[in-house]
């Protein structure tokens, strides 16, 4: 199993979600980046489950441990090991479908490539191990902030109610992290009017990355448009992802999706801020849609593991728009892959190597 992201700067995830602990560990953080401990919680806390009555009702404090790595508040080259304990498991509420398949789930594929599953809330495959992402994510940031280069990220959609002013700086302030102040009540409303049918909803983020540097991306097989989609699309219930005008390429013309260039950048922005598979210096702008939580307590027909129709009914606690603590866990995502990016390029020429050596061109 694959458990790793990132060339030189990554991580590498482990624990299960009713087990007792989840852990990250981030290799090929630069020696001496300040580790500010209150900023990996305060990026926990965005995430954490339990917050609101939108969200599930599994409450976890989610308090970020760091082992290795970090000497009086200083990254000191080594990796950084952090683990975040489980507190509020309630692994019973999984014994009635220890034995079945649960529609929309990782079940049957799991049990089918390991003969072996943790059924107690879906194990590794639950998105409880994305707490580790924004953990590591939080590490990328720090790295980014000393840069100036910012990610915002919030939710433009739920089902078909649609956001028509974007506004990131709301996002924070929003119960269901909405992009749209204007929209967001009656979001919250189709929230609330689904649970109430016992279902889920799905939802889009959008996330968008300022102040991005030129030059970012490793052409052919490691384009930054390529890592990103491969980062965003890996987290659970995300189904698709696109950057800059996404689908809508398909049916423009040539002259309507190129972005002209002026003296003062780019006129349009429809690459999204990547061409080539390398950063332009342009916002880059990324939609991810999430699928709706397939943990629903509605019955829903299936089968168990030796092939029999049975009913599968869901108990436990589910978040019914899996989309509002996903877009955190997009942003951290998103950083870690820019991060890798900025350290592979620093080796792309010859200019960059002299400045960290001091040698000439001869």
């Amino acid at each position: 199993m694959v458990n790793s992201l990132g060339v030189v700067f990554g991580i590498t995830t482990f624990g299960e979600s009713h087990g007792e602990a989840l852990g990250v560990v981030v290799d090929g953080v630069p020696a001496g980046l300040n580790i500010d401990e209150k900023y990996i919680q305060a990026q926990m806390d965005r995430r954490k489950p339990g917050k609101t009555a939108l969200t599930t009702k599994r409450k976890e404090n989610d308090i970020v441990h760091i082992y290795s790595g970090v000497f009086e508040g200083i990254s000191t080259g080594t990796p950084i090991g952090m683990v975040i304990y489980n507190e509020n498991q309630k692994s019973k509420d999984y014994d009635n479908i220890k034995d079945i398949f649960r529609p929309g789930h990782a079940d049957m594929t799991y049990m089918a490539k390991y003969d072996h599953r943790d059924y107690r809330g879906g194990g590794r495959s639950s998105a409880r191990e994305t707490a580790c992402r924004v953990a590591g994510g939080a590490i990328a940031k720090m790295i980014l902030n000393r840069l100036d280069i910012e990610i915002q990220s919030g939710v433009s959609q739920i089902g078909d109610i649609k956001a028509t002013n974007i506004d990131y700086s709301y996002a924070d302030k929003s119960e269901i992290r909405s992009l749209d102040k204007d929209i967001e009540p009656s979001q919250i409303e189709l929230i609330k009017e689904t649970m109430r049918q016992k279902d889920s909803i799905g939802a889009v983020v959008k996330i968008k990355v300022r102040n991005c540097p030129v030059g970012l991306g490793e052409p052919i097989y490691h384009k930054l448009d390529g890592k990103l989609f491969e980062a965003l699309g890996g987290l659970n219930a995300v189904k698709s992802v696109s950057i800059g005008a996404g689908a809508d390429v398909g049916s423009m013309t040539g002259s309507q999706n190129n972005d002209s260039i002026t003296a003062d950048g780019f006129a349009t922005n429809h690459s999204g801020g990547i061409l080539g598979g390398i950063s332009n210096g342009d916002d880059i702008d990324i939609e991810v849609c999430f699928k709706p939580t397939p943990s629903i307590s509605k019955p829903q027909q299936t089968i168990d593991r030796h092939g029999e129709s049975v009913l599968c009914e869901i108990t436990g606690r589910h978040d019914p728009c899996v989309g509002i603590r996903g877009s955190i866990v997009c942003e951290a995502m998103v950083a870690l892959v820019l991060v890798d990016m900025l350290l592979l390029n620093t080796t792309s020429k010859m200019a960059n190597i002299s400045k960290v050596y001091g040698t000439t061109q001869k």
